[in-house]
């Protein structure tokens, strides 16, 4: 707990800058890693130590500087909040300063040389990554020039342009490489997207009603028995409504389907309009459906529901005729008792509501 608490206060809480810290935490390692072999090469004579000790100073320090950028949150006032193409630059540099003082042990370089280009890799974008090489075939070509001609008997002219060579063919080949990794990137971050609106649609279409956009009647039942076991932990009462929508039938003959469907779907609308955010409202089955009142007693769900009725009621549907068309509600509703199952609730309800049903239309029934 202690450690996990550690690492919250050093790389944060925040996903993004997680990420940028662990990055930034990863290339101090690696050049720490380096200055480790730098001063391996000091113990066996290779390496003069005040060199060393500057050179590693300035590395250290530099990198150190990029990751309490990070931290402080400086860096998000930039274009590259990871600062991953200043990181890198400043470690080619180091690179480049570490290849000049090592002489017979130069060639220990080109390794770290490539690790800092996998960092960029897949952060870098391919423009900047062309840059970053061109930058570094430039530099090493400035020390490989500068130590041949100040030292030729430790750095060969004919050895150096040797290793010119081969930076100047490994740096565009890695930028290429970039190029095509970020193209991989793009194509995966877009099949991602896709299978996520994918599931979204699937999700969507196992839980809602096509026609209506409410919760299926599958759905619908799920929601139901959790609420019920959620009432049997908290103790929290629920009431339960039947909604059918009067002389439906009427409607389509009327009117024709299409007008019917679009009857459902503005019922379905005012409805929702009509009830609180808690509550839950799903289609049964043809202009039948089942309201939830969560955490709600009798007398104040009776007073949704009538709210509900009296919106329906004052819903006018246009139509191809001109005349609009208009439907009423008739509902059932009961409280849920402690014990019972949902098929029992549902029951009374629809006593309820066939009792509505008789006594005129559009009104509510409790029992």
């Amino acid at each position: 707990m202690m450690f996990r608490g550690l690492t919250d206060w050093l790389l944060t809480t925040d996903p993004a800058q997680r990420a940028r810290l662990a990055q930034s935490g990863r290339a101090m390692a690696v050049m720490g890693s380096a200055v480790a072999a730098v001063h391996y090469f000091v113990a066996i004579g290779i390496a003069t130590v005040p060199s060393v000790r500057a050179w590693t100073l300035v590395s250290l320090a530099g990198l150190l500087g990029a990751f309490v950028l990070i931290r402080s949150g400086w860096s998000r006032r930039w274009a590259d909040p990871s600062l991953t193409v200043a990181q890198m630059v400043y470690a080619l540099t180091m690179a480049a300063w570490a290849y000049a003082m090592l002489g017979p042990a130069r060639g220990a370089v080109f390794p770290v040389v490539m690790v800092i280009f996998m960092f960029g890799l897949f952060a870098a974008k391919p423009r900047q990554m062309a840059w970053v090489s061109v930058y570094a075939v430039l530099l090493f070509g400035c020390a490989m020039g500068l130590m041949a001609w100040q030292l030729p008997k430790v750095y060969p002219p004919l050895v150096e342009a040797g290793h010119f060579i081969m930076v100047a063919t490994m740096m565009p080949a890695a930028s290429l490489l970039a190029a095509r990794i970020t193209v991989m990137r793009h194509r995966m971050r877009a099949q991602r997207l896709e299978l996520k609106q994918a599931l979204a649609r699937i999700e969507e279409l196992a839980t809602c009603d096509a026609l209506t956009g409410l919760l299926n009647r599958r759905h619908l039942e799920e929601v139901l028995e959790r609420e019920r076991q959620r009432s049997v932990r908290s103790g929290q009462a629920f009431c339960i409504a039947l909604l059918d929508l009067d002389a439906f039938r009427a409607v389509n003959e009327r009117h024709g389907v299409a007008t019917g469907d679009r009857v459902l779907r503005v019922f379905a609308q005012e409805a929702q309009a009509a009830l609180r955010i808690v509550d839950r409202l799903g289609r049964w089955g043809g202009e039948t459906f089942v309201l939830l009142l969560c955490d709600t007693r009798g007398p104040l769900a009776r007073q949704g529901v009538e709210r509900l009725r009296e919106r329906v009621t004052a819903m006018q549907v246009p139509t191809a005729s001109g005349e609009p068309a208009r439907v009423t509600v008739s509902a059932g509703m009961t409280e849920h008792h402690a014990g019972e199952s949902i098929d029992q609730a549902l029951s009374r309800a629809r006593d309820a509501l066939r009792e509505a049903k008789a006594q005129g239309r559009n009104r509510l029934v409790v029992h």
